[in-house]
């Protein structure tokens, strides 16, 4: 497994990362999340041994980790736009220790993956931007990496390339793939995720596996339509905010015993309720719960 065990980064007087730990099973998805800011960008120059910790130790299966078997997605795309595809893949491949007649069919077996075999000798620049996405991806993956970091894969893309890019990063960890995967969107995280950390300011304020830090808050979340006026959300006990819209309400309430007693009182007053459906907060109810407040004025 990777393994992150208190490493802390600094530039002069100032911390960007600051005892980090957290550790990404073999084979599985781990979301590092954080505001603009946070110490994610710096974390990852540090896996790829362009940054060394100021202290705390990193380690794939107990050793230092190998650049050749890292694969890296950067948030800012990194292809050459005037070269063709075939020939920069390749040679990048090849920077990773792998022979040029295996990182041809790799480059094959990927292309015919995402169904754009007709793009080996294009240059990038006469790409869409959801193909250059997916040749950054196959540069990336291209020599069989053990580790693989996405820094804002999804980033610009359209709903169909999305779903095209998940796909691939799912078929990568059936694979045996570690990933570390960072993104602004929560729901992509909270869908390809079991693990996550959320920095802040470089410090961790929560990390863990996703399903135990969702049952730890003891909040929850009732989707809600009903005939009820909206000042009586005021009212009663247990509610801690109300987003309503056309459709309903959605109120995040402080227990699953407050979200009984509502769904008692709305009843015992004639109140028609079309739809109540309780759930626990969602990753962003978290992400906002947790960072935003230290946004506060």
């Amino acid at each position: 497994m990777l393994e992150i065990k208190q490493i802390t980064k600094r530039f002069g007087a100032f911390t960007a990362v600051d005892e980090l730990s957290f550790e990404v099973p073999e084979g599985q998805i781990f979301g590092l999340l954080g505001a603009n800011g946070a110490g994610k960008t710096t974390t990852f120059r540090m896996l790829l041994g362009l940054l060394k910790p100021t202290e705390g130790s990193i380690t794939w299966k107990g050793q230092p980790i190998p650049l050749s078997k890292i694969g890296y997605l950067p948030e800012e795309r990194g292809l050459y736009p005037k070269i063709r595809v075939d020939e920069q893949l390749i040679f990048l491949a090849e920077l990773r220790d792998m022979k040029r007649k295996d990182a041809k069919q790799s480059l094959l077996d990927w292309l015919n993956y995402f169904q754009i075999p007709q793009y080996e000798k294009m240059r990038v620049e006469q790409l869409s931007k959801g193909n250059q996405q997916k040749i950054q991806l196959i540069s990336a993956v291209l020599h069989k990496p053990d580790l693989l970091i996405l820094d804002e894969p999804f980033s610009g893309l359209d709903p169909v390339n999305v779903e095209q890019l998940k796909t691939a990063v799912r078929k990568l960890t059936a694979e045996g793939t570690t990933i570390v995967f960072s993104s602004h969107r929560m729901d992509h995280v909270e869908e390809l995720c079991e693990h996550v950390a959320i920095l802040d300011h470089g410090k961790p304020v929560v990390a863990g596996y996703l399903p135990d830090i969702k049952a730890g808050y003891g909040k929850t979340r009732v989707l809600l339509t009903t005939d009820a006026p909206p000042l009586l959300w005021d009212a009663l006990p247990g509610i801690l905010q109300v987003e309503s819209d056309g459709t309903g309400h959605s109120l995040q309430v402080e227990s699953k015993e407050a979200a009984d007693s509502l769904l008692r009182h709305l009843i015992t007053e004639g109140f028609r309720v079309e739809r109540f459906v309780w759930d626990q907060l969602s990753l962003q109810d978290i992400f906002i719960e947790e960072v935003g407040k230290r946004y506060e004025p």
